[in-house]
């Protein structure tokens, strides 16, 4: 690969780095903000099961989000997802969770508008409708699941110390399955604007292909986990603990709903099972962990009466959803701009 290639992907990587400060924090913030988990074996876990779950299962997103868009020159690849991360971690900073997801769409929607490219707009329906369904499923999921749980709990009968026990393993093992799910949906946030133009070739590694996609998807989830260490435990405080009070019990729950919801959206495998037994699928689409989270928190909270949830704090986390695909269009079509007519780089073909 020419330096130049690698220079342009940098922005992918920042992009990667975005997603595990913010949407990778979602993954254990209940976790952690309960002191079940701690950060270091969070961030550890994460960092693994995101680049598995990208390189394995990180197609089907992708292709859903390219359908939006393909961007198709590496300088614009590069400047859409760096106005993407710029955006996620402006907010992220104020410590709100908004979506990666949203900013990725509002920056290639900013680049179809500057190179005068249709916005498919089936496509964008698809995205937008899971802006909606996403955090629906999820506080359905968890309102189904905290009944379920509980009544096994009580027929259980656990000693308090075993239920300790088991509450800590469940939530490393909920905390794996939903980083997994996360890389596999989200990877298409962070370099899923690279495929069209993507600078690697495949390579042959003692029979197996490792093509350039998978590349891109292993370089995203490195960079990913690396964002999880250095950045991601301000937001997982604001999603773990001042959104709404969750017990560890509860805290697996809302980090299975979540990963159940991601898994949903990604899975072509499941996709396939449905519809060779004539049932509609889920559609392959990058789906917001951040609002898969709170939905599923909501979801807890109502099904625990709904009194304890912090609803100033959930309208901020609202208003950033609704300003993120906004500002980062913007962002784009006017950095493209400045790409293209200041460095004298071509944005699109």
């Amino acid at each position: 690969m020419e330096l130049g290639g690698l220079i342009f992907l940098t922005s992918g990587l920042y992009m990667g780095w975005s997603l595990g400060a913010n949407d990778a924090a979602n993954i254990f913030g209940t976790a952690v903000g309960t002191r079940m988990v701690q950060f270091r074996t969070a961030a550890i876990i994460s960092a693994i099961f995101i680049t598995l779950g990208a390189v394995i299962s990180g197609g089907g997103a992708a292709h859903g989000l390219g359908a939006l868009g393909a961007v198709n020159a590496l300088p614009g690849s590069f400047t859409v997802s760096l106005c993407a991360a710029f955006t996620v971690m402006w907010m992220t900073k104020a410590g709100l969770p908004v979506s990666t997801t949203q900013a990725i769409v509002g920056a290639i929607v900013g680049w179809n508008l500057f190179s005068g490219y249709p916005t498919d707009q089936e496509a964008l329906t698809r995205i937008m409708t899971t802006w909606v369904t996403g955090p629906i499923l999820g506080a359905s999921i968890s309102f189904l699941m905290y009944f379920a749980v509980r009544f096994i709990l009580n027929k259980l009968n656990l000693h308090l110390i075993q239920l300790d026990r088991y509450t800590r393993n469940a939530l490393l093992l909920a905390g794996a399955f939903g980083a997994y799910s996360l890389g596999a949906n989200n990877m298409a946030n962070v370099v899923g604007v690279f495929v069209e133009a993507s600078p690697f070739r495949d390579l042959s590694l003692f029979g197996f292909t490792f093509t350039g996609t998978q590349q891109l998807f292993m370089l995203g989830g490195l960079a990913a986990g690396l964002g999880v260490a250095t950045y991601s435990k301000r937001v997982m405080m604001t999603v773990g603990s001042n959104l709404f009070k969750l017990s560890p019990v509860t805290a697996f729950i809302v980090i299975f709903s979540t990963a159940a919801v991601l898994f949903l959206f990604a899975s072509e495998g499941l996709a396939d099972a449905m519809q060779s037994v004539g049932l509609p699928s889920f559609p392959l689409v990058p789906v917001s962990q951040s609002q898969a989270a709170v939905g599923s928190i909501i979801g807890i909270g109502l099904a625990k009466g709904g009194r304890n949830l912090n609803l100033k704090l959930l309208v901020n986390i609202v208003l950033g959803w609704a300003a993120t695909p906004t500002v980062a269009a913007t962002i784009s079509y006017v950095a493209l701009f400045i790409m293209q007519n200041v460095f004298m780089q071509q944005v699109y073909m």
